[in-house]
């Protein structure tokens, strides 16, 4: 059953789900209904947090990047990603390569960055034949479910990741979208990560970041960061046994801790998964969707997939937080 929304013709809200407005395409196709119909839609994602576009038949990068353009959206390159993606053209990935048999735990998008991507555009070419549902989070109602000593700590300490660019994962030339060591030390200094160039070529960074932050169109606190997803107690045991066996402590390809540097426990990351797993609301995908997420509000998750599953994404409209980096 779903319930219509009085407030959006088209628009209907599943029950204690996500919020779906149907598309019904004229002869401006997807980029011109997006065009006619951009106030009501960034209306409802500023309401709701996130709302899924069905009927717009998006088929190509093509077409999804003038969705965007439709709905005004800024696109931003990306800097700083944890896992590779590849580009179809200018500010338009494909989604994060990440294990299809393996979940991609509640995450907002460059939480650690300086420059954020206040919006998100996920559009899906092709539907997994099972699973690969993304799933989202509103980040405030997270940090109201949250245990409050929990809370308090990372209110006051912030959070701390380290990455170490090298062989495994993401080389530090794809994350910064350079080879220019120069320009990483310019950005480094620019966004608050002290960095350590090391023999080999590798490259060691840290950033400490606030976990909570205010809304800047609502003021509203937000559990708005990525420890549990980064840490290296969401690896699977075996890998990471392996990369410390191989690599030591410190070579893991990323790690999160308090904003003192005092390890998080298991206790911790399974406290914060569990409560975005209650909190987390989606559809499954159907070929043609756009789904469109405040990144400061809504967390946003991956389950596992069989079959191909083709999504590709834009980081649009970037900010930067007053409150989120350290003073």
């Amino acid at each position: 059953m779903t319930i219509p929304d009085p407030a959006t013709p088209g628009a209907q809200l599943r029950p204690g789900g996500l919020h779906v407005l149907t598309a019904a395409t004229g002869p401006g196709g997807a980029s011109g209904w997006a065009a006619e119909h951009r106030d009501e839609v960034r209306a409802l994602v500023a309401e709701h947090g996130a709302v899924l576009l069905r009927g717009l038949g998006v088929g190509s990068a093509a077409q999804v990047a003038a969705v965007a353009d439709g709905l005004g959206i800024e696109r931003m390159t990306e800097r700083e990603r944890f896992a590779p993606r590849g580009t179809h053209t200018d500010g338009v990935y494909s989604a994060s390569e990440w294990p299809a048999d393996e979940p991609m735990c509640m995450h907002h998008e460059l939480s650690y960055a300086a420059e954020i991507p206040s919006l998100l555009l996920f559009a899906c070419l092709t539907a997994p034949t099972g699973g690969g549902k993304t799933e989202v989070a509103d980040g405030q109602e997270v940090l109201k479910a949250l245990p409050a000593e929990l809370v308090e700590r990372f209110t006051r300490e912030g959070w701390l990741l380290t990455r170490m660019y090298h062989e495994v994962g993401v080389p530090w030339s794809d994350a910064f979208q350079t080879d220019d060591r120069a320009e990483v030390d310019a950005y480094c200094a620019a966004a608050g990560l002290e960095h350590e160039w090391l023999p080999g070529d590798r490259l060691r960074t840290r950033q400490r970041r606030a976990a909570v932050v205010r809304h800047p169109r609502t003021g509203a606190q937000v559990w708005f960061n990525q420890v549990a997803f980064l840490n290296e107690r969401t690896m699977d045991p075996v890998i990471r046994d392996y990369l410390v066996d191989v690599y030591g402590p410190d070579g893991l390809p990323f790690n999160t801790a308090y904003g003192d540097g005092s390890a998080i426990s298991d206790e911790t990351v399974q406290t914060i998964n569990e409560v975005y797993l209650k909190a987390a609301v989606g559809e499954p995908w159907q070929d043609g969707d756009v789904l469109l997420v405040d990144n400061l509000r809504m967390a946003h998750s991956r389950a596992p997939y069989q079959g191909r599953r083709e999504i590709v994404a834009i980081l649009g409209d970037p900010v930067g937080l007053p409150d989120h980096l350290p003073s």
